[in-house]
């Protein structure tokens, strides 16, 4: 059964349509990813996907419940999203912004227990940032902070996962391991987990779909295979690539080639 669907679902803010008519279904130990170019409505779909704007046109389901009939806190503990840059208190640890995810299973007026600590710590030392658990959000880069807000979602052990970009500001080899790690999360925790993403190919290498947005509807959707072509991408992006099998494992590669023109 589908975890989240979207039925002819759209958003507007004020007068501005940001995104119309977006059917799509998100699927247990997936990992769906969400392309397309600056402005083309992939945080929006993100949000109206946690519940956190409505659809002003449309319908968005839950476990098959409309999301607009379920209580907040309810939500809160099936879907977690980690938003591209996440306001967060400079003067708390990375551990009070991890534990944080706990507050939907906490009553109220309760404190988090033991159990909220460990599993708090546990998704410091999943995204390797549990050397950061005594240090003020203030003191880390923007990849460290990036990372704790990942830790924060993984911490509120939602059955969900929304991702705002969460390999931006990365250095290479941790954009690997972020992205190995949400694929572990779909196959070992029986876990969605649906990805808004700039880079082609880590989204060709790392979902088992994508859905492309393209001013604020839904150009294509299927397999990286479908999706990762040169005229999609050309009618997209406005970009001409070379696509090409990877030699390892056959997925599509994207390749740019540079403009050699002389302009001096």
């Amino acid at each position: 059964m589908p975890v989240i669907t979207l039925k002819n679902a759209g958003h507007t803010y004020g007068k501005h349509i940001a995104l119309s008519d977006v059917t799509l279904e998100t699927r247990p130990q997936e990992l769906l990813g969400i392309i397309g170019p600056n402005g083309s409505g992939k945080s929006t779909l993100l949000k109206l996907m946690a519940g956190l704007l409505p659809a002003s046109a449309g319908v968005v389901c839950l476990d098959g419940t409309d999301i607009n009939e379920l209580r907040r806190d309810a939500v809160a503990r099936r879907i977690s999203l980690a938003p591209q840059s996440a306001a967060l208190p400079e003067l708390f640890t990375a551990l009070d912004i991890v534990l944080m995810g706990r507050t939907p299973h906490l009553g109220l007026l309760r404190y988090e227990s033991k159990g909220d600590i460990a599993i708090a710590c546990n998704a410091l030392e999943t995204t390797h940032t549990a050397h950061l658990a005594g240090k003020c959000i203030n003191q880390l880069s923007g990849g460290e902070r990036q990372r704790v807000v990942i830790a924060r979602a993984i911490a509120q052990e939602a059955g969900v996962l929304l991702l705002d970009e969460p390999t931006a500001n990365l250095d290479v080899n941790y954009q690997v391991e972020i992205m190995n790690f949400l694929r572990l999360l779909c196959r070992d925790r029986d876990m969605t987990v649906v990805i808004a993403l700039h880079d082609l190919n880590l989204a060709s290498q790392y979902c088992h779909r994508l859905v492309m947005l393209k001013d604020g509807r839904v150009f294509s959707q299927g397999t990286p295979a479908e999706i990762i072509t040169p005229p999609l991408i050309r009618e997209v992006f406005g970009l001409d690539v070379y696509v090409g099998p990877h030699p390892v494992n056959g997925l599509p590669v994207t390749l740019v080639s540079g403009n050699n023109h002389n302009h001096g």
